[in-house]
């Protein structure tokens, strides 16, 4: 791994704002933006939630994780989907060349946010409930993660924010891209 890096990689569950603030950091720090779950709709023409309702929720981890890991970006905040934690191997790639970034919201936070668990595409086992993929995930998101902030109550500005103060402290890793 080199001393800086060039990517910003937000991870966390569902309704942490990744997309939200993926798109604010970029702008902040003068990067591109990728929505990884975008490029997976695109790429199969369908929607996440069709691709589960299709296949089944493993089909679309194995699509997340595939994806990630074929991913070529250099100096780009990516936003992955909540699942992309359940791949040792894609975190590995985005590791690679990205700064690992938790976005933690509580699980109240999330339950007011994610109103839309059963259309969402959300990969998860059909008996599964926000809360179920809360405790499944927070210890793999802590795990990966270099740095952790919590958004959860804050606005996006501040959110944001939050999130370039925590890469500029001193023992974070360090991105290639000068930071705001």
């Amino acid at each position: 791994m080199t001393d800086a890096r060039h990517n910003l990689v937000l991870i966390g569950m569902p309704g942490a704002g990744k997309s939200t603030l993926g798109q604010s950091l970029a702008t902040a720090l003068g990067l591109g933006f990728t929505d990884t779950d975008a490029l997976i709709e695109t790429r199969e023409g369908q929607t996440l939630q069709a691709i589960v309702d299709t296949h089944g929720h493993r089909a679309l981890r194995t699509l997340e994780a595939d994806t990630l890991a074929a991913l070529q970006r250099r100096g780009h905040v990516i936003a992955t989907g909540g699942s992309a934690v359940y791949s040792p191997a894609a975190m590995a790639a985005l590791q690679a060349d990205g700064i690992l970034v938790h976005l933690h919201a509580d699980l109240a936070v999330l339950l007011e946010r994610v109103t839309d668990v059963d259309t969402r595409g959300l990969a998860r086992a059909a008996d599964q409930s926000l809360e179920d993929l809360y405790a499944e995930r927070e210890a793999l998101y802590r795990h990966y993660a270099e740095i952790s902030v919590d958004v959860g109550t804050q606005s996006p500005a501040a959110a944001t924010r939050s999130i370039i103060a925590a890469l500029n402290r001193p023992q974070a890793p360090r991105l290639a891209s000068p930071l705001a």
